[in-house]
C-alpha cells in the first residue's frame, strides 16, 4: 500500500498525510525541496534568477523522491509525489526534458498503483511556507491545473479532496482506505514515523538507522542514492 497526497502548495497535504501516518501506523516521506536546497547551498532567491540553477535543483528533487521512495521496504504515506515537476514547468524550461526521461514515465506508472488523494486549493490556507517560489492566488491554481493535467495525462486514477474540512477530508480517506482493506492502528503513534530527506542524510552519516514501523533498517546516502535512481 503506497499512499500519496498530491497537490499544490496551500492545500493541507502535510496536515493530512500526518494524520494518515499516525492513524494507519505507516511511515511518512516527507517534503524532500528543502533538504535538496540546503544541500546546494543555494536559496530561493538564487533559484528564482538562475535558470541552470532552478532546473538543476528540480531534477534533484525529483530523484530523490523516487530514490526515497523505492528505499521503502514496505507500505508508506507520502507528501508529494511528482508535484515538483508541476513546479518545474512553471518556473523552468527543461519540463520537456524531464518528463521525457524514462525515470518519469517510470514512475507515474509507479505512483499509478498506489492510492492517489488529490488535494484541491483554497484561500484560506494559502499562506507562505518558505520554500515554494510563488505563493499568490494565481500561481497556487496554475500548479493545482498542472498537476490534474499529469494525473490526466498518466491515467492516475485519483480521489479528489475538494473541502476544507477537516472532518470531512479524513472521512474520506478513512472510507477509501477502509475499502482497500487497510485497517488503522490500535494506539496511533503520538508522532508519524518519518522517512524523509533528514534521516537519510543522518543514515549516511551515522550508519543503519532502524525504521520504527517497520523494524527494518534504512540506510543510503547521496552515492547509494545516485545509483539507485541512474
Amino acid at each position: 500500500m503506497r499512499i500519496y497526497f498530491v497537490g499544490s502548495h496551500a492545500t493541507g497535504k502535510t496536515t493530512l498525510c500526518r494524520w494518515v501516518s499516525r492513524r494507519y501506523g505507516l511511515p511518512m516521506i516527507t517534503e524532500v525541496a528543502r533538504a535538496v536546497l540546503a544541500e546546494m547551498e543555494s536559496s530561493l532567491d538564487a533559484l528564482r534568477t538562475d535558470m541552470d540553477l532552478v532546473a538543476e535543483y528540480q531534477d534533484r528533487v525529483f530523484a530523490r523522491q523516487v530514490a526515497i521512495e523505492r528505499m521503502q521496504p514496505s507500505s508508506f504515506v507520502s507528501d508529494r509525489a511528482f508535484d515538483n515537476l508541476a513546479y518545474a514547468a512553471e518556473h523552468t524550461t527543461v519540463v520537456a526534458e524531464l518528463m521525457g526521461d524514462q525515470r518519469f514515465r517510470d514512475y507515474m506508472k509507479w505512483v499509478a498503483d498506489g492510492t492517489v488523494f488529490f488535494l484541491r486549493p483554497h484561500p484560506v490556507l494559502l499562506k507562505e511556507d518558505g520554500v515554494r517560489a510563488g505563493v499568490s492566488w494565481e500561481s497556487v491554481l496554475r500548479i493545482d491545473g498542472m498537476i490534474k493535467l499529469l494525473l490526466e495525462m498518466h491515467k492516475v486514477a485519483y480521489l479528489p479532496i475538494e473541502s476544507v474540512s477537516m472532518q470531512e477530508r479524513v472521512r474520506a480517506v478513512e472510507f477509501t482506505l477502509a475499502r482497500s482493506g487497510v485497517q488503522p492502528v490500535a494506539r496511533p503513534r503520538e508522532e508519524p514515523t518519518s522517512t524523509g530527506p533528514y534521516e537519510t542524510l543522518r543514515a549516511s552519516l551515522a550508519g543503519p538507522v532502524p525504521t520504527p514501523a517497520s523494524g527494518v533498517t534504512v540506510t543510503g546516502g547521496a552515492g547509494t542514492i545516485a545509483r539507485r535512481v541512474g
